[in-house]
């Protein structure tokens, strides 16, 4: 096409892009009237579409010559039949309009006898996908694979399409009736079939375990001829390692499936695992061999592990690990931190990955954050009564030089750590103060809000706590989140320390209020509520006190005139019973699991293949495993290998209290009502922080403990219902925006878009 060439050279010569831009409008000035005009043969369609093509690569917006495309691929010659599929492939997305209309065309190519027509068929399916193209096509891709007259390569194509039509709607595909034909390809001699074939299996396994529970033997049988009969073709040796990447795919997909009960099937894997692992001793040849070599290895110990974490594979990897944690290359130390993060998750013993605690704490100063995010893991998962000072100690260090994208996730790792392994409640206070102080802004409510339950609940160290968070309050820095807890605290057991020097009611309130000026309003709310019950404690400061919540009488902000208007009402009866009935002390919270370990697990929810285990102890990970063992054994498809828990039960906030030692510690008076607020209810159920609007995410799953909500804070007095449900997540934000801006959004969901924008003329 030298037309194609000779525009190419044309915009290869312009030296700035106002001259490329002058020639590509004036060429697609061209093709438009071209396609106008009509009466084009398929060669010059071809030909015109083609420069679309490369003027779109070229990175420019083209609205013209889709028609054209969908006329080309029904075309019955295969050179405009492949442009016709290179531009509907590149100029149109899942969601169009004009993929209705080169169905039928694909349908055609996939049932003609021409393998190259195929392929292009395959190719568009799997570049386009879309729910209406999956619908149509899936079937007829699922035929060409099953087909005994399909070429390999059809078949290998085939078997990716339908990964990707699978990964993109599996509620299109119908893995489980498919299952038995697909199995039955993994056992095809050409070893590229298999691994396409594999590949796909193991991603329809996550979610149908049960379905595909035959293919488990045959992937053993598979492992056995290529790593101890050595059965395969010399094509598909890499680096003298025998097709590794088949191999991978087989040893992540037993690892989805317990340890079999056939003697003979287990004995087989032993050898397989065994063999890898005396393979590997071998020195690498080169970097290519090592790579392939670690690959397979690695995968052999996470399956030793899966299988039985006391059995001698299991010793002889944990060697291995101590030595790979050790390795120069990094690749080697990420991948020995990771595996043996694994072992940690399942061993019953932690002794001998604490024989490596000193090389693991050193990964936390390695210059590759994968490693170091891999030693903060680790750290995590073998953490326990013994060591539990050490590793929070040194995440703690390590925190204060840690990157932005580590830090809350560690500040989650280090609250869990410290409250589960805490021997004693004053270290637990100054470890949990010290990490609200230092860390800031990386403190996640559910991390503060899970201090003050703590608290509230054991006596023995409220009186601990009060000092010591009055100390932080003193320092020259306070975080706003120090301060929540403060003001919390200090409300409730601030009487207890009242008699201690530095410690008056007088000093206490001048050192929380004296921070109040640069809190957000919800902070100064939860300090109105502070006040109020220091007005009932101690009334040597009631004139101080009426005085601040006066002057909050006639701010702008609704929330905070209500409160004081209502505190000031309270405070001016005459008689001090109803006061001191609202201000009565917070009733502890009922016994129930803390929400960190959920915040944590969603941190690590895989977008790919799912993980058979999550960071954590054995503890942590004993129940998702039996749970998976039921769901095996039951034959349902319950997601794949990492069933979830159920959701919390959810506690409306429909009617507001009046107990000032909860519910008017909230901020505003529309509370979300979102499944946290199940977990947390008593606290100060703020509004999501930028961010977190999808809080409700949070409580999916129930964690430590059992799912009961805490007992409901003191007395209350009767109040109206207010609508807590907000128009759209992250409401509060949109409206603030709105307060400063002239235009912003005014309502948003999935299905539509909303904004608001002000224009004014002089004094209108």
């Amino acid at each position: 096409m030298r037309g194609l060439m000779q525009y190419i050279a044309d915009l290869r010569a312009c030296r700035v892009r106002e001259l490329e831009e002058r020639r590509i409008n004036k060429e697609m000035a061209h093709i438009r009237q071209k396609f106008k005009d009509g009466q084009l043969d398929g060669y010059q369609k071809k030909k015109y579409l083609s420069k679309i093509v490369f003027t779109y690569i070229l990175g420019y917006q083209v609205d013209i010559g889709h028609m054209e495309a969908v006329n080309l691929v029904a075309s019955n010659k295969y050179s405009e039949k492949q442009i016709g599929y290179l531009a509907i492939t590149l100029l149109m997305h899942e969601n169009s309009d004009i993929v209705r209309l080169v169905v039928n065309s694909i349908r055609k190519d996939l049932d003609e006898i021409s393998e190259l027509n195929n392929c292009l068929a395959l190719h568009a399916i799997a570049n386009i996908g879309g729910v209406e193209m999956a619908e149509a096509l899936a079937g007829d891709v699922h035929r060409l694979l099953i087909s005994p007259t399909s070429r390999s390569f059809v078949k290998k194509k085939a078997a990716l399409t339908l990964l990707r039509l699978y990964r993109k709607h599996p509620e299109v595909i119908p893995a489980e009736e498919w299952a038995l034909r697909i199995i039955a390809i993994m056992d095809d001699d050409n070893l590229g079939v298999a691994l396409a074939v594999t590949s796909l299996v193991m991603t329809m396994a996550q979610d149908h375990p049960e379905a595909f529970a035959s293919s488990y033997q045959k992937a053993v049988q598979r492992m056995h001829r290529i790593v101890v009969e050595n059965d395969f073709t010399a094509e598909y040796v890499y680096y003298k390692v025998p097709i590794p990447w088949l191999q991978v795919k087989l040893l992540r997909l037993l690892q989805y499936y317990p340890s079999p009960d056939d003697p003979t099937l287990r004995k087989t894997i032993e050898t397989v695992l065994d063999t890898i692992i005396n393979n590997s001793q071998d020195s690498p040849k080169n970097v290519q061999h090592n790579n392939a070599q670690n690959a397979i290895l690695f995968e052999a110990i996470n399956l030793a592990i899966q299988l039985d974490t006391e059995s001698a594979l299991v010793s002889k990897a944990a060697v291995l690990l101590g030595r790979f944690i050790l390795s120069r290359e990094t690749n080697v130390r990420y991948l020995g931190l990771d595996t043996m993060a694994h072992l940690a998750a399942c061993a019953e013993s932690l002794e001998p990955i604490k024989m490596h605690q000193n090389t693991i704490i050193l990964s936390l100063r390695d210059k590759d954050i994968s490693v170091r995010r891999r030693g903060v893991d680790l750290l995590y998962s073998m953490c326990d009564v013994t060591n539990a000072k050490v590793i929070v100690s040194e995440l703690l260090k390590y925190m204060q030089i840690a990157d932005y994208a580590l830090r809350e996730e560690m500040v989650l790792k280090i609250a869990i750590l410290t409250e589960k392994f805490a021997t004693e409640y004053s270290w637990y206070v100054d470890t949990i103060l010290q990490l609200i102080s230092s860390a800031g802004d990386h403190v996640s409510e559910e991390v503060w809000y899970r201090v003050i339950q703590i608290v509230v609940n054991n006596e023995d160290v409220q009186e601990y706590a009060a000092t010591k968070v009055l100390e932080h309050l003193k320092s020259s820095t306070c975080h706003e989140n120090m301060i929540k807890v403060g003001g919390y605290i200090l409300g409730e057991f601030g009487h207890l320390i009242a008699n201690d020097p530095g410690a008056s009611p007088i000093e206490q309130f001048h050192t929380l209020h004296s921070r109040s000026h640069l809190c957000s309003q919800s902070t100064r709310a939860l300090l109105l509520s502070t006040y109020v019950k220091w007005l009932n404690l101690f009334p040597e400061i009631r004139e101080q006190i009426l005085y601040v919540l006066n002057r909050y009488r006639h701010v702008l902000d609704a929330e905070l005139q209500q409160r004081a208007c209502e505190y000031v009402a309270l405070a001016e009866m005459p008689d001090d019973d109803l006061l001191q009935a609202v201000c009565d002390e917070m009733p502890p919270f009922a016994e129930r699991s803390s929400l960190l370990l959920s915040r944590l697990h969603k941190k690590h929810t895989d977008t790919e293949d799912k993980r058979t285990w999550i960071i954590g102890g054995k503890d942590t990970n004993r129940g998702r495993e039996q749970a998976r063992l039921e769901s095996l054994k039951k034959g349902k498809a319950n997601g794949g290998a990492m069933p979830t828990g159920n959701a919390g039960s959810v506690i409306p906030a429909g009617h507001r209290s009046e107990a000032v030692t909860a519910d008017s510690m909230r901020n505003g008076a529309n509370d979300d009502a979102d499944n946290v607020l199940a977990g947390l209810e008593g606290l100060d159920m703020s509004a999501p922080r930028p961010g977190l609007e999808d809080v409700g995410l949070l409580s999916e799953q129930p964690l430590i403990g059992d799912d009961s909500t805490p007992s409901t804070p003191s007395v209350t007095t009767p109040s109206t219902p207010l609508n807590t449900k907000p128009l759209t997540a992250g409401a509060d934000k949109f409206f603030q925006r709105l307060c400063f801006a002239p235009e912003g959004v005014l309502y948003e969901d999935s299905q539509i878009q909303i904004g608001l924008k002000t224009e004014y003329h002089g004094h209108q």
